[in-house]
């Protein structure tokens, strides 16, 4: 472990990253922790983050006011498993008008514009 990061024992993970600043005592309330990570004042393992509720594991590295912090584990605490990130670049389709089908326009049945009975127009809450 390098000695210019702060170690911070979790008992139990993930953690988002918003609730972390809160337990960590680095910003005053929860509000204020997101608002500093929307506007990119916090980096998690080395890049910029500004997703509020990102989950935080062991072994992520969390940097705010210039301190690091290395995230662990703690003994008695049972480690979670990371969710698998999609490395494939998305695919984009050029034209959706090709394959696939138009869609189907609903049918409307015409209602009279007058009652016969009353001379009124019928009223449609639908």
């Amino acid at each position: 472990m390098n000695d210019e990061y702060i170690e911070i024992e979790l008992e139990e993970e993930p953690i988002e990253l918003c609730k972390l600043l809160k337990v960590l005592d680095l910003v005053e309330g929860g509000g204020q922790a997101k608002n500093l990570i929307s506007e990119g004042y916090v980096g998690v393992n080395h890049e910029i983050c500004t997703i509020k509720r990102k989950k935080l594991y062991s072994g992520d590295v969390l940097e705010f006011d210039g301190e690091w912090f290395q995230l662990t584990l703690s003994e008695d605490a049972t480690p979670a498993q990371r969710p698998v990130q999609n490395t494939q670049p998305e695919v984009t389709k050029t034209s959706t008008t090709e394959t696939t089908p138009a869609k189907s326009k609903r049918k409307r049945t015409k209602k009279p514009k007058v009652d016969e009975k009353t001379g009124r127009r019928p009223i449609s809450f639908g």
